[in-house]
């Protein structure tokens, strides 16, 4: 047998072949291994697709519960509602003008006057138009004139209703109160008509019937037989309907009624006066407009509960001097301009003559005075009033101790006192107790409008309901809220407003803003960013590039970035309070350069928020920046060197641009969690009522889940209402932030590309 040369080693053994069946199934094992696999990506994308449902879900139901609670009806009660603030404002600037030729309450004398002045200009109802047209003309208004068609179309824009008032529980003692009443309706369309005033349309003279009936207490209206009734009527308020009203009381008695009717013209808001006053005297109130909140306040405080009745229309003329050959028709606003700023008929048309205007206009208690001024300036707000106007609604509408304190807390002008007096306002600010006003600038128009609303206004509201049930449930809300709160204003309400937006923080629900807490939200965000950015970012590249990570002091520092993501944001407010509002306490208060306000922020500022929120995301963004570097390829940096780069040209010039992107994504995900922290600014000192706005890095602050976290916690219903309108502006916020941010990051991108 051969033998192998000695030169050469002999073979190895061979391996056992191995079986390829045992690795890969055949046959019905790979179908079934194929089977089993769909089986399991089956079940685990709808695992997926129902963890996505139920977060949708949850973050639609969110999204909802908010929304049904920023809007929905309130029943607001306020001391001096805003448009009758701004009537008596515009009544007291009618009346106080200069070209006033007469201020009467006798119609026929305002006539006459205006029939004597070629240049005179006056309010008359249409009757004593249509009574005085051969010397009297009435201006079309907006080209329609005031006819029995266009008022009771609506067309016509100064049409009004005339009405008479009177209570249940006055009819009920006085049977010849509800008599006079019925009879009333049944003559009013001839009287109306003799007179020159209009009759009701069947369908308002219907409601009307359905009323009376109501406040009569009966199923069909009464043939009213005068002769069968006695005792006294007593009757006051508009000269309008007073010829109407005084003509009917003549058919009356001469029908046979056998007591006393007594009517006074005293205007409809002395009529009112005396109707709600206490042994006022009055059954029935004569009114050429509805009944204000005031008065029916008024009326209600001394347990009387007005109801009107609608006894036919009138259309509220602008009227002229048959002579006046220019004037034929004009806008409300230039009616408006003829009743108030307008000195010369040039002032309202530049086509009329520059002749000065005579006005002859009713008193402050006409009804025909409020009409006309409620319905010209009926789109008016304070915010439309111009600085010195407020001046004077607030000074008009408060007392002078209090007037004086408000100044003292912050002046109205620079140069003069208003109520306060320059000695008294110099020894406060040189005494032991200065106020606020004595270091404040002067109030500008929106701080004004806020004090007036909080003082003056008042508005209050009582109770408040949800969308839903706003919607689905309005009829019986309203009528419960009337019930429960007669005094209230029953209307809906989105707290989700611009003025929310842009008012600032208040005591009162009803006017609270979130102003001063958004500013204060992208001051904490932007000095977060700034500080955390550079430094996040600075030490990915570090760990990333130069840091050698077999070495245990760098595994250390991973490990902690790592462990610090996790870390409850508290803990970070704990160190902020530590570092950056008691040791730093020179720096984040601004007094080491002298621009601070130790007595009021010692620490406690934007920029102490800022640097503890830095701190809050920097493991956020050092990780996303790493993520993003290690992901950049090997090879370009390899390139990079080969063509004699150094290691931070390669850095800068080749790994920043192909990882930027990764990297905004980390400041993305950082921004969206610092704007929405509440806990590390409660322990470094934020606000939880602040109303004046941050001004710099060290003013005093509060933000939006600040804001949003102490409304919550408060008890009365309408802080949670607006808690909900700030959670929605909040979100807004993130989502406009973000959006900035994207487009930042996509924008970079796409120049690298």
């Amino acid at each position: 047998m051969s033998q192998p040369p000695p030169d050469q080693p002999s073979a190895a053994p061979a391996a056992p072949a191995t079986d390829l069946t045992t690795l890969f199934p055949q046959g019905e094992g790979i179908q079934a291994q194929i089977a089993r696999r769909q089986r399991n990506a089956t079940i685990w994308r709808f695992v997926f697709l129902g963890a996505t449902s139920l977060a949708v879900i949850i973050l639609t139901t969110l999204l909802l519960s908010i929304i049904n609670q920023s809007f929905g009806l309130v029943a607001e009660q306020t001391n001096i509602p805003e448009t009758q603030l701004i009537v008596n404002y515009q009544k007291s600037l009618m009346l106080e003008a200069s070209n006033v030729a007469l201020s009467s309450e006798d119609d026929a004398a305002l006539a006459e006057g205006i029939a004597a002045d070629a240049a005179g200009v006056g309010l008359l109802g249409n009757a004593y138009t249509t009574q005085n047209q051969d010397t009297l003309r009435a201006l079309s208004i907006g080209g329609v004139a005031p006819t029995a068609e266009t008022v009771q179309s609506g067309a016509y824009p100064l049409a009004r209703p005339l009405l008479l008032y009177t209570t249940a529980t006055t009819v009920a003692d006085k049977p010849q109160i509800g008599a006079f009443l019925a009879y009333y309706l049944q003559v009013a369309d001839e009287v109306m008509a003799e007179i020159g005033y209009f009759p009701l349309d069947e369908a308002t003279l219907a409601q009307q019937e359905t009323t009376l009936l109501a406040l009569l207490g009966a199923t069909e209206l009464p043939t009213i037989v005068p002769a069968e009734y006695e005792g006294d009527i007593v009757i006051a308020g508009s000269s309008t309907l007073n010829q109407v009203t005084r003509e009917v009381a003549k058919r009356f008695r001469a029908e046979g009624f056998q007591g006393a009717i007594k009517i006074t013209s005293v205007g409809t808001g002395a009529g009112f006066a005396g109707f709600c006053a206490v042994d006022g005297g009055v059954d029935i109130v004569n009114a050429s407009r509805t009944i204000t909140q005031l008065e029916l306040e008024s009326c209600r405080a001394n347990a009387l509960n007005p109801v009107a009745t609608v006894v036919g229309a009138d259309a509220l003329a602008v009227v002229v001097n048959a002579q006046n050959d220019f004037a034929t028709d004009i806008t409300l606003e230039q009616a408006g301009l003829l009743f108030s700023s307008a000195v010369n008929w040039a002032e309202v048309d530049a086509g009329w003559p520059a002749e000065a205007i005579n006005r002859y206009i009713p008193t402050t208690d006409s009804g025909t005075m409020d009409f006309f001024v409620a319905t010209v300036f009926a789109a008016q707000t304070l915010a439309d009033l111009p600085y010195d106007s407020l001046v004077t609604v607030f000074q008009a509408n408060v007392s002078a101790g209090r007037c004086r304190a408000a100044e003292a807390e912050q002046r109205f002008y620079a140069d003069r006192f208003v109520c306060d007096t320059e000695e008294a306002f110099t020894a406060r600010c040189e005494g032991e107790n200065p106020t606020t006003g004595c270091t404040l600038a002067p109030r500008d128009h929106a701080s004004l409008e806020a004090l007036v609303q909080a003082e003056v206004i008042q508005p209050e509201v009582l109770q408040a309901w949800f969308l839903a049930e706003s919607i689905f449930r309005r009829d019986e809300i309203v009528a419960t809220a009337l019930e429960e709160y007669p005094s209230a204003d029953v209307h809906f309400r989105r707290w989700l407003t611009w003025d929310f937006i842009t008012r600032p923080q208040s005591a009162t629900p009803e006017l609270a803003g979130v102003r001063t807490a958004i500013l204060g939200s992208l001051w904490v965000v932007g000095i977060g960013l700034l500080a955390g950015f550079p430094v996040g970012v600075g030490a990915a590249i570090y760990l990333e590039e130069y840091a050698n990570k077999r070495k245990r002091f760098n595994s250390i520092i991973q490990t902690n970035i790592n462990n610090l993501a996790g870390v409850p944001s508290i803990i970070y407010g704990l160190l902020g309070l530590t570092v950056f509002v008691r040791v730093l306490e020179p720096i984040t208060s601004g007094a080491i350069f002298g621009v601070g306000d130790p007595t009021t922020a010692n620490g406690r500022t934007i920029l102490s928020a800022g640097l503890t929120l830095a701190l809050l995301i920097l493991p956020v963004i050092i990780i996303s920046s790493q993520e993003a570097i290690k992901a950049v390829p090997s090879s370009l940096r390899e390139a990079s060197f080969g063509l004699g780069a150094t290691r931070w040209q390669t850095i800068w010039n080749h790994v920043i641009p192909n990882a930027i992107g990764g990297i905004l994504t980390g400041v993305i995900l950082a921004m969206s969690r610092i704007i929405g922290e509440t806990a590390p600014l409660v322990v470094v000192g934020a606000a939880t009522l602040i109303t004046s706005d941050p001004s710099g890095p060290f003013s005093k602050f509060t933000t939006l889940p600040i804001q949003i976290y102490q409304w919550t916690a408060r008890p009365q219903q309408t802080f949670l209402l607006i808690a909900g309108a700030a959670i929605i502006v909040l979100i807004i916020l993130l989502f406009i932030l973000n959006i900035f941010a994207i487009y930042l990051r996509n924008r970079y991108a796409r120049r690298i590309g």
